[in-house]
C-alpha cells in the first residue's frame, strides 16, 4: 500500500524558513515522481515543486523559484521541501503526492497523481 506522510509545517514570520518532509512507503521510491502541492483557503490546489526520481529532473513553479528547494533521500525514502524567504502568500496546506509516470507538461496537474498524503499547514505571518 502506497503511503505518504507529510510533516514539518508550522508558523513562521515573513522571511523565515521551514523544511517539509514527505516520508514514502509501499512503492519503489526511485521509480516515482514525487510532488509538493499546496492549497490556500478558497483557492485551487497548485503545484509547488516536483522531483522525478527516475530521471532526476526537478521542477519548480515560477512563484517559488529561487526560494524553495526540493530534494530526495533514497536511503530513507523521504522527499524534502526546503522553503526559504517565506511570504504570507505561501500560507497554505502543503501536500505531497506520488505517481509512477507523469509527463513533464502535466507535472503540476494534481489529477495526474493517484497517491496523496495528508497535508501539513504552513502559516506565514506578516
Amino acid at each position: 500500500e502506497v503511503q505518504l506522510q507529510a510533516s514539518g509545517g508550522g508558523v513562521v514570520q515573513t522571511g523565515g524558513s521551514l523544511r517539509l518532509s514527505c516520508a514514502a512507503s509501499g512503492f519503489t521510491f526511485e521509480d516515482y515522481v514525487i510532488g509538493w502541492f499546496r492549497q490556500a483557503p478558497g483557492k485551487e490546489r497548485e503545484g509547488v515543486a516536483c522531483i522525478n526520481k527516475s530521471d532526476g529532473k526537478l521542477h519548480y513553479a515560477e512563484f517559488v523559484k529561487g526560494r524553495f528547494t526540493i530534494s530526495g533521500d533514497n536511503a530513507d525514502n523521504t522527499v524534502y521541501l526546503q522553503m526559504d524567504s517565506l511570504e504570507p502568500g505561501d500560507t497554505a496546506v502543503y501536500y505531497c503526492a506520488a505517481e509512477w509516470i507523469v509527463a513533464d507538461p502535466l507535472i503540476f496537474v494534481p489529477s495526474e497523481y493517484k497517491h496523496w498524503g495528508r497535508g501539513t499547514l504552513v502559516t506565514v505571518s506578516s
